[in-house]
């Protein structure tokens, strides 16, 4: 028996990567399961994003593990197609017993020079597609006085970074919101975590861009030479956790096992955390 067997989770930002992994990791344990993704570029995003293969690549990978997978192309930063996301779940499922808010984009520039585009993609998408995605399931969750939402935020979430700034401003107002909603619908028998990821080993951070935004002065920047900076920000001495790690913590999270968990902002941070003060 698996821990979420019967179970049905929605999760945004499916196409590839923590995404992808926490498909994987739910429906290992017995869940069906709905994904989301954009499968699109923004054009402020400064590596290629997730696309429709993608997304039908996890549907047949959650399909080998015996378990049912919907794959439906939508925008977090529109809540009426979050609000169709779930209408589409629950026409397929019946019930949606988990929300991961997943989806996020990483881009790079200082507050003083970036555009106004490049900021509102930004909180559009980790912000504002965080608030969509669990307004979108909260009715139904409410009326069932049942559910389990994990948001991912970042240890971005729990300190300031240059050149950054408009990511950082994203991810602690994560944590606010998580916060906020999980006093907000307790009575009802929901929980509502974040998890806080240290840098993961994903597209997201392994590209040219993100090697910069450690070795600005550096041409050509390898994942080699990025692995020493990255390092620098964890207590353990590794670089990047992998996206099964985070998995591991959004798993506990789900289950009964954290059945009297909610409000919490869980670092998965290889040690990042230990020097933070909130």
């Amino acid at each position: 028996m698996g821990k979420l067997d019967g179970r049905v989770a929605l999760i945004t930002g499916g196409a590839r990567g923590q995404g992808r992994s926490h498909a994987l990791t739910l429906a290992r344990e017995g869940a069906d399961i709905v994904i989301c993704d954009i499968a699109a570029q923004i054009d402020t995003v400064p590596y290629p994003m997730g696309t429709k293969a993608q997304l039908d690549e996890t549907v047949s990978l959650v399909e080998d593990l015996d378990r049912r997978c919907v794959a439906v192309q939508a925008d977090v930063r529109d809540g009426a197609q979050m609000k169709a996301v779930v209408d589409r779940a629950l026409s397929e499922f019946g019930k949606i017993d988990i929300l991961l808010a997943n989806a996020g984009i990483f881009s790079f520039g200082t507050i003083a020079e970036m555009s106004d585009q490049m900021w509102a993609d930004m909180i559009d998408t980790n912000l504002t597609g965080v608030f969509n995605s669990i307004r979108a399931v909260l009715p139904h969750m409410i009326e069932r006085r049942s559910g389990r939402i994990v948001a991912t935020s970042s240890m971005a979430g729990r300190a300031g970074f240059p050149n950054i700034g408009h990511y950082v401003a994203a991810k602690w107002g994560v944590i606010g919101l998580v916060k906020s909603v999980a006093m907000e619908v307790a009575q009802y028998g929901i929980t509502v975590n974040a998890v806080c990821p240290t840098g993961v080993d994903t597209d997201m951070i392994q590209n040219e861009h993100a090697y910069r935004l450690f070795l600005p002065d550096m041409e050509n920047p390898t994942r080699e030479d990025a692995a020493k900076a990255f390092a620098a920000l964890n207590a353990l001495p590794i670089p990047w956790v992998e996206p099964q790690d985070i998995s591991n913590a959004i798993l506990f999270l789900v289950s009964d096992d954290a059945r009297y968990i909610t409000g919490n902002a869980m670092p998965v941070a290889a040690g990042q955390n230990a020097s933070n003060v909130v």
